[in-house]
């Protein structure tokens, strides 16, 4: 979506100072022809609906048991299996398992830039994006936490996760990615 802003931005501003009318503006002529502004408009609407989908979802699995290397509702979940199940199932997009093959395979964004749907990432066993959770906006996150536990929201807020929070990430949409829409096999 950033790779399109800068395109999006310079279609706005040409779209609003020429009309089709303009017989040398080309690019004007072109933006109209196409319904390029409601195309983009479109999927921008077709990302965050997805993302709406994703953490509804999401919170159809509150309850379910942590279970070490679980990744369905049957076995129980850990935090990356949960993050990965959630993905598979509701964007149709394959994650790496494990949670540091996550932050590599997604996009790096700043923790005020964060929408429901994203990736945070936290530091809770000494090494660096040890756990993940799934954004669900107003400052929480839904993950499956740890044995004995259940998957829950918690408060990012909260010392325990504000003082281990790692990053955040952005999963590309199924439509950036061509027809891959495997992102295991990245580092």
């Amino acid at each position: 979506m950033r790779k399109l802003l800068p395109l999006l931005a310079l279609v706005s501003a040409t779209a609003l100072h020429a009309t089709p009318a303009d017989s040398g503006d080309e690019l004007g002529q072109f933006v109209a022809e196409r319904r390029l502004m409601e195309r983009i408009s479109e999927v921008g609407s077709k990302v965050e609906s997805k993302a709406s989908e994703l953490v509804v979802s999401a919170l159809g699995f509150l309850g379910v048991p942590y279970r070490r290397g679980g990744d369905s509702v049957e076995t129980g979940f850990d935090c990356s299996g949960f993050v990965k199940a959630m993905y598979e199932q509701t964007v149709g997009l394959v994650l790496p398992r494990r949670a540091e093959q996550q932050a590599a395979a997604t996009q790096k964004i700043d923790r005020a830039d964060l929408k429901p749907g994203d990736l945070v990432f936290f530091n809770t066993m000494r090494r660096a994006f040890s756990h993940v959770g799934i954004y669900v906006g107003n400052g929480k996150f839904i993950h499956s936490p740890k044995p004995g536990a259940q998957v829950r929201v918690e408060d990012m807020g909260v010392t325990y996760w504000s003082s281990r929070f790692d990053g955040a990430r952005r999963v590309p949409s199924p439509n950036s990615t061509q027809a891959a829409t495997d992102l295991s096999s990245l580092p």
